[in-house]
């Protein structure tokens, strides 16, 4: 592949419940930006684990703790069974970003599960995890924390877009970066599309039959959250507490709360980048890639050109950036900006296990 490589798996669990990505990449060691992605898997979660993460939020420190420890059994299971699958080539380190419960960086609260010491113990490979306590802690937002790869692994677009269970946006100045959270995007979808007997909105379609209502449009786009420049971030919290009361407290059926919230966020994605031009382009990834309505009306809002990679970026993006955020962690080098997230201080961030 590369005169020398390092292989990493990097793991993501979205807040979207739709499962557990890992993802093998091989990067060269004389220059991370060149990577290829060996092999990938999405473990879908079971309903029993959908339930127990959803309600994670919930429990006692004591019950938290437990779950923790169960989630990285379970990430352990899923590392061994993908290896064995895959033909059990040489890895060099895991990248695990865990769960996140809570997300709350004005109180100072993060907190991802998926106990780090299990995962190493039980697969035996060097680990990175916990990525995001430590820029918390700077005085940082804890994310987003892809943006250093949006800005080594993906310079050739201007923009990179992230529609997952929140979407978030990086964008490229003169080799310099920012980004934030825009908007909730599956974390809310994914909610009233289950009130319709969906897991999801599958293509769209169940959006697509709905119309704009503009009541709740203006109530939603008047949000507090879209007044503060940034850095800023969001948790599950902000979800429950702010955006399903206020869609529940209109009488609106669900197609059209489907389609009125995706143009909630494809007006807030436009915002966000209001001077993009012709000659630019926007990389889009993340289960939100796949909603055609949300591209649609991405593509009649955006100047730039609307670009959807080959599948395996679009369902992997985030785990092979962990990987990389590992990767640079494990070689003490920065993974954290503070131009992105705030922090008192560009770092290098990640509990490390090594053999």
């Amino acid at each position: 592949m590369y005169s020398k490589s390092i292989n990493v798996i990097g793991i993501m669990s979205g807040t979207s419940l739709d499962g557990l990505d890992l993802c093998l990449v091989s990067f060269d060691s004389n220059n991370y930006s060149n990577f290829k992605i060996l092999n990938s898997q999405t473990y879908n979660y079971s309903s029993d684990w959908v339930n127990k993460l959803s309600n994670a939020i919930n429990l006692r420190e004591k019950d938290l703790n437990i779950l923790d420890d169960e989630v990285g059994k379970l990430i352990s299971t899923y590392i061994n069974k993908f290896l064995i699958k895959i033909g059990s080539p040489k890895v060099d380190l895991v990248s695990s970003h865990g769960h996140t419960v809570f997300h709350d960086p004005e109180k100072g609260i993060t907190k991802q599960i998926g106990n780090g010491e299990i995962i190493f113990n039980k697969t035996n490979i060097n680990l990175i995890c916990d990525f995001r306590t430590q820029d918390v802690e700077l005085g940082g937002q804890g994310a987003p924390l892809v943006p250093i790869g949006d800005l080594n692994l993906f310079e050739n677009y201007k923009y990179c877009l992230n529609l997952g269970g929140f979407g978030n946006i990086s964008i490229k100045k003169n080799k310099t970066i920012k980004a934030f959270d825009i908007c909730p995007v599956n974390t809310v979808l994914n909610y009233y599309s289950k009130k319709l007997g969906h897991p999801y909105d599958k293509n769209g379609k169940i959006s697509e039959k709905g119309n704009i209502n503009y009541k709740l449009l203006n109530k939603l786009n008047s949000l507090e959250y879209y007044k503060n420049e940034g850095p800023k971030s969001l948790g599950i919290e902000y979800v429950n507490e702010k955006v399903i009361p206020l869609i529940d407290s209109l009488s609106i059926n669900n197609n059209d709360v489907l389609n009125t919230y995706i143009e909630h966020i494809t007006q807030q994605i436009k915002i966000s980048i209001k001077n993009n031009k012709e000659n630019e382009s926007i990389l889009v990834t993340g289960g939100g890639a796949y909603n055609q309505t949300i591209i649609k009306k991405l593509k009649n809002k955006l100047n730039c050109k609307v670009i959807i990679p080959k599948k395996e970026i679009v369902d992997n993006k985030e785990a092979l950036i962990f990987a990389y955020l590992g990767l640079l962690r494990y070689n003490n080098k920065v993974n954290c900006l503070k131009t992105v997230t705030g922090a008192k201080k560009n770092h290098s961030s990640g509990l490390v296990f090594k053999n």
